[in-house]
């Protein structure tokens, strides 16, 4: 830094003709100059070493004069105090502070940072969340983590309060559906938008429950949580079931007040409240990551389906045309009954298996292994020609779905 000195003490006075500035301000526009100080350490430093190289008096710096920070770092206690008790009743052991800086206190440090071409300043939050940060840790304990909080604390200067976020907290399993006519989410009345009207019984909702809301009954309990939102591999139609060995699927806990709950406690309670509609089978904790990775799987999945036949048509010709669409690259137009909240695009998607397992009241029980994303009941009927091909393509004749469960979805890899 010795080079570097003249240069630096030439900043510091240029900073100083500006106005008093306290030394916390003064060291956080070196920060990035030298190391093993902190910022008021640098800026009492600097201020020192200014007055030899000048000649001039050394004056100590007047409390309550910084026209960058008004002197907010002497209220670094009084925040860790608000800090501190704004997560008191919070389960957590991870946290971060964050700041709201006013515009007028950001505006005035980057007006020197421009001015003079500064280039290693420090911001004033980071030293704010950092200071602030170690004050809260003293006070109780938890650890600070950047990276991972559990519960973040924002300072909001201007309106002298604090603002809370916790983080989500996640759990991964399958579950099973075993009943029909349930959606796998929420879904809002749609003559009221959630508003609650008579055709819903002033519920807001379309349908009395759905998978989402079964599972997450008990953990919002549990967790203190606000609310529960799954994230599924895919999902059913309302009317499927899903069985054999279940939907991969994330919950995520909005808001959890409490966050150590035994695994196998927690998969007891879902499916005291949620069975016989709908069970789990819990496997680990999870996190937002593996969200992604879920929504993103490609994995194949097995559908056992009944599939009403035009009765002219011979078993031997159905055996023949579902053996056609073995292996078989199917295009799909987006169906017509998604087609209101779906794009309009034409997918390719192959059969990956398809046999008949046998024969009920007349019907055929077929089962099929499709890529993800497979319209397993375009496939059957062909969706009046917007999947190509299909068995009533093959078949020239009538064919239509009447009951589909789903048996297999592949999860995600060492999960």
């Amino acid at each position: 830094m010795t080079s570097e000195l003249p240069d630096i003490l030439e900043k510091v006075h240029q900073i100083l003709e500006y106005g008093e500035i306290c030394d916390h301000c003064l060291g956080r526009l070196f920060a990035k100059r030298s190391f093993g100080l902190t910022n008021v350490e640098r800026g009492h430093a600097l201020r020192v070493a200014h007055a030899l190289a000048y000649h001039i008096p050394f004056k100590e710096y007047e409390k309550g004069t910084c026209w960058v920070c008004n002197d907010l770092f002497e209220d670094i206690p009084k925040w860790a105090e608000k800090a501190a008790e704004a997560v008191k009743g919070i389960e957590h052991e991870t946290f971060v502070i964050g700041t709201r800086v006013p515009p007028m206190m950001t505006e005035s440090e980057e007006m020197i940072w421009s001015d003079l071409g500064l280039e290693n300043p420090e911001p004033l939050k980071s030293e704010m969340n950092r200071e602030v940060g170690k004050a809260v840790s003293a006070l109780n304990g938890k650890r600070g983590d950047p990276k991972n909080p559990e519960v973040t604390v924002v300072l909001n200067i201007a309106d002298d309060c604090t603002e809370l976020q916790i983080s989500s907290l996640y759990f991964y399993g399958r579950y099973l559906k075993h009943v029909r006519g349930i959606p796998q989410t929420h879904w809002d009345c749609r003559a009221c938008r959630g508003k609650g009207c008579e055709l819903c019984n002033f519920t807001g909702k379309q349908y009395p429950t759905s998978v989402e809301e079964e599972i997450a009954a008990a953990p919002k309990q549990l967790f203190q949580a606000e609310a529960g939102v799954l994230h599924g591999a895919g999902r059913e139609d309302i009317d499927a079931l899903c069985i054999g060995t279940g939907r991969p699927f994330v919950m995520e806990m909005v808001n959890p007040k409490v966050r150590s709950v035994d695994l196998k406690e927690l998969e007891k309670a879902i499916n005291e409240s949620a069975m016989p509609e709908v069970e789990v089978r819990l496997e680990c904790w999870s996190d937002k990551r593996t969200v992604e990775m879920l929504k993103s799987h490609k994995g194949h999945k097995t559908y056992r389906i009944l599939v009403s036949v035009d009765d002219r048509i011979s078993p031997e010709n159905v055996q023949n045309a579902v053996s056609r669409l073995k292996g078989a690259w199917i295009d799909q137009r987006t169906p017509n009954r998604v087609s209101h909240r779906r794009a309009d695009l034409v997918r390719k998607r192959q059969v990956i298996d398809m046999k008949v397992i046998g024969v009920e009241n007349g019907l055929y029980r077929l089962e099929v292994v499709g890529d993800s994303g497979l319209y397993i009941k375009e496939l059957v009927s062909g969706d009046e020609g917007r999947t190509v091909p299909s068995l009533s393509e093959i078949l020239a004749a009538s064919a239509k779905v009447t009951e589909l469960d789903v048996v297999q979805v592949d999860g995600l890899p060492n999960m």
